[in-house]
């Protein structure tokens, strides 16, 4: 076994890999760039090298600087996690040549996987089902379109060199194809330096399967059963699960053997995802069809450690160093249900717009040993650090164990309630809301879950404005009675010796000026008119700063942050904000900022599709950005004319950059 090692990545999953390394007795190596020097995954290895700027480039895909860190340092091996170098062909052949070992499979097996055309020739030859379409090397724009049109739309437009969702789109018709095409290759370049495409059918109803696979370099390879990844926003996952729901025996074994002849195919060694599309039949009869394969560790494989009680992470470094697979085939088995819950910065009502900011409050819900845990967190960010737009949007994962699926879909939903974030848009809630619905709760998954869920995923609000006024004014409450002043003339609570008195509370909330009459009564009661609600209020401390609120008939606890003039709200049955309105510094401020359309995060402009003197409406894409990895549509507010472009494509703007200018309609 290794006695130190060298981890070629960031966030999580260094930190991931650091841990089992730990209780291995393997000291680890951290690299970082200028915007990580202070992350988690530096303090959590022994040592750690600065290897360059912020930006990946300059940083984590600078793989010369990667290997003299780890000679420098010791290290006799490189751990890539995912992501970044993970599955470069070129980045494993120079650590064999500097005399390192790279825990993952050999430099010839991620060529061969690494394109999709040429792994699906592969896959064919190999006996694996494939999708109908096109793999061929010509990829003149004219050819493409035509042999979509053979295949008949809706079509799938995939980067040979992709993953991760990137470079992927989905056509309805031949006439968006060029478009499709033109953004997909651009999109390719940006993220693989490769705009090469492969065309294929899209699935009707398609799920997504993969199955883990492990090769050892004595020719043994053997698969750890199924995840089902079919939950997914704009191709990338958002849940996971293992097992997969209404996987049968018989089709799970047929999956397995063909995941192992796609890995054995090209000689694979260590951990791998053989990732297949199956469609769905009427009468409950499934097809599947091979998709890629990804040459390194899973996001998800956290799922298939719960089930399997297994840790990766040190089959890969095992396997790494020569030794055989701790297990064979007949010896794996499956415990109970395990989900995952991917918690991202991001905004889920405004396209999963990526959000940035700093992580003012970050709690957690408790955690145990990953292995057969019951709820693991696995994350790289602490309170008070910084989601920079570098890097990918996700902030941690939330998985949890159950005997059953509704055991563990129950406790997911506990978990991702005891998540309190402020200072950055999440998806926590929107996780929330895909449990609940019909769709996940009762296994009828699909690729195109959340849209056929939207009407009850987007724009939700659990908690409502009365609640949401409750807290804030309950939280006013308890601080002016914790100013310890002791004579009572100095008590700002309200009370009067006759009468009573009312107090005025003005909100914003959900986009629109709200207010809320506080009422203090001679006996020391407090009623509250909030939201068309009225009614008694009686508000108390907890432990642990919860609050303990009774309103409206109905008795909550919950916990409540202020932070600026904003009250973030956190209840068992979801999350909400409110923010108070000093009403003295508001006075007089009309103006608005209609005229201007600004970045909504930072990021590159890639294109405008307007020039100054076009007439808009609204809707109407006007620019693309790029930020954390992704290309972002900018569209209209209103109708209008454009007056002036103010940044050239290539430029680097900050959030609220004005992008453009629009005189409204008359």
């Amino acid at each position: 076994m290794f006695k130190k090692i060298l981890i070629a990545n960031r966030g999580e999953i260094a930190c991931r890999v650091a841990a089992t390394a730990r209780r291995l007795a393997i000291r680890t190596v951290a690299v970082y760039s200028d915007a990580d020097a202070n992350a988690n995954h530096v303090r959590a290895c022994d040592e750690s090298v600065h290897i360059g700027g912020s930006a990946p480039k300059d940083s984590y895909l600078r793989w010369e600087r990667i290997l003299e860190a780890a000679k420098a340092t010791g290290a006799e091996a490189i751990h890539p996690g995912y992501g970044f170098l993970s599955e470069n062909e070129e980045f494993a052949q120079a650590c064999a040549d500097a005399g390192l070992v790279f825990i993952g499979p050999p430099p010839s097996a991620i060529k061969d996987m690494g394109l999709k055309a040429e792994s699906k020739q592969l896959m064919e030859k190999a006996g694996v089902p494939l999708v109908p379409g096109y793999h061929g090397h010509d990829q003149e724009p004219g050819l493409l379109q035509r042999e979509a049109d053979r295949i008949g739309y809706p079509v799938l437009i995939k980067a040979s060199a992709g993953g991760g969702g990137k470079g992927m789109r989905a056509v309805e018709k031949s006439e968006d194809f060029a478009a499709a095409l033109a953004s997909c290759q651009r999109e390719a370049i940006n993220s693989f330096g490769d705009d090469a495409v492969l065309i294929e059918k899209y699935v009707q109803r398609p799920r997504h399967i993969e199955i883990q696979v492990f090769g050892d370099t004595h020719g043994d390879c053997v698969y750890l059963f199924e995840r089902d990844c079919s939950v997914q926003r704009r191709h990338q996952k958002v849940l996971e699960e293992a097992p997969a729901p209404g996987m049968t025996e018989a089709m799970r074994a047929q999956m397995g053997a063909a995941a192992v002849a796609a890995a054995k195919a090209v000689k694979y060694v260590g951990a791998g995802t053989v990732e297949f599309i199956v469609e769905q039949r009427d009468g409950g009869e499934m097809n599947f069809f091979f998709m890629e394969m990804n040459t390194r560790l899973q996001v998800e494989h956290p799922v298939t450690e719960a089930i399997t009680g297994l840790d990766l992470v040190e089959w890969q470094l095992r396997v790494a160093s020569g030794e055989p697979l701790p297990l064979k085939q007949g010896e794996l088995q499956i415990h109970g249900h395990a989900i995952e819950a991917r918690i991202c910065a991001e905004n889920p009502d405004n396209n999963f717009l990526p959000a940035t900011g700093t992580l003012q409050v970050y709690r957690k819900p408790q955690a145990t040993a990953f292995q057969r845990s019951r709820v693991r967190i696995d994350d790289g960010v602490r309170e008070g650090g910084e989601i920079s737009p570098f890097y990918d949007s996700m902030i941690a994962k939330l998985i949890v164990h159950g005997a059953t699926r509704d055991e563990a879909l129950a406790r997911l939903d506990a978990a991702l309630a005891q998540v309190h974030i402020v200072g950055v848009s999440t998806n926590v809630q929107f996780l929330r809301g895909i449990l609940a619905t019909a769709s996940f709760s009762q296994a009828n998954l699909d690729t195109a879950l959340i849209e056929r869920e939207r009407a009850v995923l987007f724009d939700r609000e659990p908690l409502g404005l009365p609640l949401a006024a409750a807290a804030s004014v309950a939280r006013t409450l308890l601080d002016e009675r914790s100013t310890g002043t002791p004579d009572p003339f100095s008590q700002r609570d309200g009370w009067r010796s006759l009468g009573v008195t009312a107090r005025i509370f003005a909100f914003e909330f959900r986009g629109e000026a709200q207010t809320a009459t506080l009422r203090y009564l001679h006996d020391g009661a407090l009623t509250l008119d909030a939201g068309g609600v009225s009614g008694p209020l009686v508000i108390g401390r907890l432990p642990e700063g919860q609050i303990e609120l009774s309103f409206n008939g109905q008795r909550h606890t919950l916990d409540v942050y202020e932070r600026q003039a904003t009250t973030h709200v956190f209840a068992a049955k979801g999350a909400t904000k409110i923010t108070v309105i000093d009403r003295l510094a508001h006075a007089g401020d009309t103006q608005a900022e209609g005229g201007r359309l600004t970045a909504p995060m930072p990021g590159k402009v890639v294109s405008f599709a307007v020039k100054a003197g076009d007439k808009v409406t609204r809707g109407q894409p006007l620019a693309v950005m790029e930020a954390m990895k992704m290309e972002h549509t900018i569209a209209a507010p209103a109708d209008g004319t454009v007056e002036e472009l103010l940044y050239a494509p290539g430029d680097q703007v900050t959030e609220g950059s004005e992008l453009l200018r629009i005189a409204a309609a008359a």
